[in-house]
This record gives C-alpha cells, sequence and structure tokens, in this order.
C-alpha cells in the first residue's frame, strides 16, 4: 500500500512528548541525541521534563516538534515499502524534507530553532494576533478580513487548516475587526490564540532576510518524494525550490486544505500516516478527505503496534 507521510506543526508539542520513544528505541535516542549536540543544549531534556513554559516558547517548541517526528522516522522507515509524497503544516513542512531525505534531522534542527527566534523577533518588533474561526468557509474569512484590513492594520487568512476551520493573522486591532465581521457572518466560535506573533502575514516580513540565510547555509539534497509546499498547495522535487519556498512560508498562508487535496489526487488508495506528535492533522484530514485512511505515529504504544 503506498504511503503518504503528515508531518506536525507547532502547537503540538506537550511536555513528556517522545520520552517513550528514547526509552524504547535505540534509534530515536541516537536522533535525539544527535539534535541536543546540534542546538547546543538538552533540548531532549526539556522535551520530555520541562518546564513547559519553556518548551512553549517558539524557538524551543519547534526543534522539539522537528526532533519528535524525525525519531518516529528513524524507527519506522525501514517498515516504510512506498512513500509517495509527504506535507508538513508550516513548521512540518521542514520535518516534511527531513522525511524526505533532503535535510538531515540535526541540522534541520537548528534550522528550525533560528526559524523560532527570527519569528519570535519579528514578533516582538511589530506585535501581532491570530485567531481561530470555525464554521465559516475560506472565501467568507477572507471577505471578512478584507473588509477589516486598511494602510496600516492588515489581517489575513494564515491557515486553511479544514473547509470551515481558518486561523486569521495580522495586526491586533485589525484582527479584532475582522473577528467581529466573522461573528456577524456567522461564525459558530472565534477563538484568539496565545501566539508570540502573527505567523504567516506580511508582519513576519522581517524574519525573511534573516531565515533566506539560514536556508542557503544548509544543505538540502533532492527529496526522495514530493513534499507539498505549504504556499503553493504544489509538489516540489527540486532542492532549489525548496528553500525559496519555505522562506516564502513565514509570510503566506498555510493552504493546507488545498494540500491535502492534491495529495489525494495524487494517490487516492494512499494510506495516510502522521508522523510525530499528536492527533491534529489525522483530525483535519478527516474533515477534508473523510474517506481517507490515517494513522498517527507519535508514541511507543503506537509505533510497536505498527510495526506488528
Amino acid at each position: 500500500m503506498p504511503d503518504i507521510l503528515l508531518l506536525p506543526g507547532q502547537g503540538s508539542q506537550r511536555v513528556g512528548m517522545a520520552r517513550d520513544l528514547a526509552d524504547g528505541f535505540p534509534a530515536a535516542r541516537d536522533t535525539l541525541d544527535s539534535i541536543d549536540q546540534a542546538v547546543g543544549f538538552a533540548l531532549s531534556d526539556l522535551m520530555a521534563g520541562g518546564p513547559e513554559d519553556q518548551l512553549l516558547q517558539t524557538d524551543n517548541a519547534q526543534p522539539a516538534i522537528l526532533a519528535h517526528s524525525a525519531a518516529v522516522l528513524a524507527v519506522i522507515r525501514p517498515a516504510l515499502d512506498e512513500i509517495v509524497a509527504a506535507a508538513g503544516h508550516s513548521l512540518g513542512e521542514y520535518s516534511a524534507y527531513v522525511a524526505a531525505g533532503s535535510l538531515e534531522p540535526a541540522p534541520a534542527a537548528t534550522l528550525v530553532r533560528e526559524r523560532g527566534r527570527l519569528m519570535l523577533a519579528a514578533g516582538a518588533a511589530r506585535p501581532g494576533a491570530m485567531a481561530a474561526v470555525l464554521g465559516l468557509s475560506s472565501e467568507q474569512v477572507a471577505a471578512a478580513c478584507a473588509e477589516a484590513s486598511s494602510e496600516t492594520n492588515v489581517v489575513v487568512p494564515a491557515n486553511v487548516n479544514a473547509p470551515d476551520q481558518i486561523v486569521i493573522s495580522g495586526d491586533p486591532q485589525a484582527v479584532e475587526a475582522a473577528s467581529a465581521h466573522c461573528r456577524s457572518a456567522g461564525a459558530k466560535r472565534v477563538l484568539p490564540l496565545k501566539v508570540s506573533g502573527a505567523f504567516h502575514s506580511p508582519l513576519m516580513e522581517s524574519a525573511i532576510t534573516g531565515l533566506r540565510a539560514a536556508l542557503t547555509s544548509v544543505t538540502f539534497g533532492t527529496p526522495r518524494f514530493p513534499v507539498i509546499a505549504n504556499a503553493t498547495a504544489a509538489p516540489v522535487r527540486e532542492a532549489s525550490e525548496a528553500v525559496g519556498l519555505l522562506a516564502d512560508q513565514l509570510t503566506a498562508p498555510v493552504r493546507w486544505v488545498e494540500s491535502i487535496q492534491v495529495l489525494g489526487r495524487m494517490a487516492p488508495d494512499a494510506r495516510f500516516i502522521e508522523v510525530g506528535p499528536g492527533t491534529v492533522l489525522k483530525g483535519l484530514l478527516k474533515r477534508i478527505l473523510p474517506d481517507a485512511s490515517c494513522i498517527s505515529l507519535g508514541t511507543v504504544q503506537e509505533v510497536e503496534a505498527f510495526l506488528g
């Protein structure tokens, strides 16, 4: 059976993550050790034991989630017969390139730690806000954002996660106005998110130069299978294309619904495998492709069941 890999993004971190994998599988422990050495501190200890407030910091959460996904991949890779494609949500796009053999786990972790640092700095320079809108179409949310934006305050759809779940991002005043427009349009709920910046919006513009420099300092190989880019929802097959799109991703929306639809057309009979902490992407998949088969692999119990 062909497989499609899904790699989770920020928000899936939790204290205790990957601890059982490190205890249960030498390959997972070795991967986590190599990442600890690359980032220059015991990230795996922070993942396993906290404190939570430090793990939640963007520059720690991003490498932690990638490390967890990489640890699972190190264990399950020999059992994956035919991977036809991968997609990762925001940060998870970097993990997808690890899965495709384009990036090694250790340098990928240092790269996303720098990405997190740059995003924190951009958020401090121009504070922003984000909110999740439930129960409206992407067209309705886009219209609300357009109505709420001005020359000095902007809000945009940032994550199109499901047909009726869109995250908006931008200047706080504009996000508040767009949220009100969404409620007036019939949104079931509008939930402010606790974030350190307006991710996937023009407010991240100041981080792009630094991220481009970080991306060009890391060796990217040709992906062994296509990775769907967040910014375009199109398959990426060349390393040079990956670098540019990962930089674009900072200010572009995560086109997750389109990405999953593209994957469904590429391999209609494929099994989806969520690789890393949590089951968020499995839940979103069922709302986009209700008939798709999906398993989540993030714990020893789940991995052992998969390996048989």
